[in-house]
């Protein structure tokens, strides 16, 4: 059975952190593919800062572009909202059950897992792989469904992009190939005038 890794988030915008993530995976055979799964909203998330989907979902398809075993999942840009893991994980396995998806989140992500909705049914129905963050610790990592992957880490935040580009920097470096380029013609992020 094919084995998926989930990898959920705003990419608001995707950056070169996402990626390596999502190469390391596959590439070094902890899952046979990664899916870059858009979310519209995360619920535990501020959504002041969000650009439409569709943007999101244009940078997400140039920075999977030519990169082996990386995908894009738009499943909950139809699902209502705000959507939740569980709900996602479940419907893909309705839609594709002769594949093993498992949930891939940061260390910032698992240290809070008591405010997800229906973890512990996550943990026992699809299980989840947890990289290192800088700075967060990865807490409690004997649990039953939940796995440490020592992957790189990179400290690199969406949000950094985000404020670093309304003040006027060059972050090309730090974007999958082709999305600065996308953000600059679209002007994304830039400072309310």
């Amino acid at each position: 059975m094919e084995k998926i890794g989930i990898l959920g988030g705003s990419f608001n915008p995707v950056h070169v952190g996402h990626m390596m993530i999502a190469n390391y995976l596959t590439q070094w055979g902890i899952v046979d593919k990664v899916w870059l799964t858009l979310s519209p909203r995360n619920p535990l998330k501020d959504s002041a800062e969000l650009i439409p989907d569709m943007k999101r979902l244009a940078m997400l398809k140039i920075a999977c572009e030519n990169v082996p075993g990386v995908h894009i999942c738009d499943i909950e840009l139809s699902m209502p909202r705000p959507s939740y893991t569980i709900d996602t994980l479940r419907l893909l396995k309705k839609r594709h059950p002769n594949k093993d998806f498992k949930l891939v989140i940061g260390s910032d992500n698992w240290n809070t897992w008591n405010q997800w909705r229906a973890g512990d049914e996550i943990l026992d129905e699809f299980g989840v792989l947890v990289y290192p963050r800088p700075g967060k610790e990865i807490k409690n990592q004997y649990v039953d469904g939940m796995d440490v992957v020592s992957s790189p880490m990179i400290n690199l935040s969406s949000s950094f992009i985000r404020q670093a580009i309304s003040k006027g920097r060059d972050v090309r470096c730090f974007l999958p190939t082709g999305v600065y380029d996308y953000i600059k013609t679209n002007h994304l992020y830039e400072p309310k005038q």
